[in-house]
């Protein structure tokens, strides 16, 4: 359902739940935009007009510094992104924002959303609270940079966002983890390899059965095993006919 006033509850719900009045004057301003892969919502030395919500596709926001690219951040659907400092101050970014698949955003401009603020309080409170979303995350990037392995980082990127490692090409997560493309590379064939031992060793934990007394024995006609296991001793038959 592709409406303002659903896209609007969809971006405040991961803050506030907003009354009908409020979702409305949200969903008044929203800007929408489609993006083809490749294209760029954000270039280097533009403003930062808009806070962004990916409701279809990816994009990064990354650095481009002497000729390299550097990657800070990957948001698809459903997910906020905002070039904080550019927004905030309404000044010249130094990051570029680029979609990495055909993607559809919907954009909350920063003067209009600042005159919503001043006059209803859920949508300042709205607006803050996605702010503190996005502080909160910045930190936490930053500290798992600082303390965490390659491995570490990897495994976490994994874990909390397995549609980046899914969609993105290796160059930019690579850049992201702060890590060579042959680090990565070197980490994914690691835990490649690890994961195919932890299943061999679980394959033979369940079906390796420790014998540690076997005996065979008849009677009128039947073969009896019995068979010492962890859980007890077990007796298996086969009659003759």
């Amino acid at each position: 359902m592709d409406t303002a006033i659903f896209i609007a509850r969809r971006i405040a719900a991961q803050s506030i739940l907003l009354s009908e009045e409020a979702a409305q004057k949200l969903a008044s301003i929203l800007i929408r935009t489609e993006l083809k892969k490749g294209a760029l919502f954000l270039s280097e030395g533009e403003v930062c007009t808009q806070l962004g919500y990916v409701y279809k596709g990816m994009v990064r926001q990354f650095y481009f510094k002497n000729k390299k690219e550097l990657t800070e951040h990957f948001a698809s659907e459903d997910n906020i992104f905002i070039c904080i400092e550019s927004f905030l101050r309404q000044r010249p970014a130094n990051l570029l924002v680029e979609a990495l698949e055909n993607t559809v955003l919907y954009g909350i401009p920063h003067d209009p959303l600042l005159a919503l603020c001043a006059e209803d309080y859920e949508i300042e409170v709205m607006y803050r609270r996605l702010l503190e979303n996005s502080l909160i995350l910045s930190q936490r990037k930053a500290d798992f940079l600082r303390f965490e392995t390659a491995n570490e980082r990897y495994a976490r990127l994994l874990k909390e966002h397995p549609e980046i490692v899914q969609r993105a090409p290796l160059s930019h997560i690579a850049s992201y983890l702060l890590m060579t493309p042959e680090t990565l590379s070197r980490v994914r064939a690691n835990m490649h390899q690890n994961h195919l031992k932890s299943g061999f060793n679980a394959s033979r934990m369940a079906f390796n059965v420790s014998i540690t007394s076997l005996k065979v024995f008849r009677k009128r006609g039947t073969t009896s095993f019995a068979v010492h296991v962890p859980s007890g001793t077990r007796t298996f038959s086969q009659n003759h006919k």
